[in-house]
């Protein structure tokens, strides 16, 4: 039964990798934000769910951040495929002998701090050519004036993030109830 459902979560993030129909010449900006920049302490389970093309798959986080250090660890049906630290200078993983190399830590890691650190900080750690937007409820990082990741408040529990360059949304959900996002 093991082997089962290692073998369904290989071939469910390997088509979670693979399908992801990524934009030739634009990388997104790595952010690295320090832990602290976030302003608050976080803890938080979440619901998330990919989207690459017709691709649905979902998956569960539990996030803590302090002045130290941002903590995520990613499971699907149950089994953790991967935990990662960022102190501020380093980046840590464990990752799961069955995750795909396409699922990047680095990746993970932007999308958390676009999402939830301060637009200030966010701005601060942009090279030249990047801009970030924010009005109402979105969020909009650009290159050149083209938007290439989108960040939309949909409630008080919920994001959604819309990744231009690399062909993926994610929606990020409190599982946990109350207003956990910053």
């Amino acid at each position: 039964m093991q082997r089962l459902i290692v073998l369904l979560l290989v071939v469910l993030l390997t088509a979670c990798a693979s399908t992801a129909t990524r934009t030739p010449g634009i990388v997104l900006p790595p952010l690295r934000l320090a832990p602290a920049a976030l302003g608050q302490d976080l803890a938080v389970q979440q619901r998330l769910v990919f989207r690459f093309g017709s691709h649905v798959r979902e998956l569960d986080a539990l996030l803590e951040v302090d002045a130290q250090a941002v903590r995520l660890a990613v499971q699907a049906m149950g089994r953790t495929g991967v935990t990662l630290q960022w102190d501020g200078t380093q980046l840590s993983e464990q990752r799961a002998a069955w995750l795909p190399a396409a699922v990047r830590s680095e990746r993970v890691l932007d999308d958390v701090q676009f999402s939830l650190w301060p637009a200030e900080a966010v701005r601060a750690a942009l090279p030249p050519g990047w801009t970030l937007a924010e009005r109402d409820q979105t969020r909009e990082l650009s290159h050149d004036g083209r938007v290439w990741l989108v960040r939309e408040r949909v409630n008080a529990t919920t994001l959604q993030v819309r990744n231009l360059a690399d062909g993926y949304d994610l929606t990020i959900e409190s599982v946990a109830g109350g207003d956990v996002l910053p």
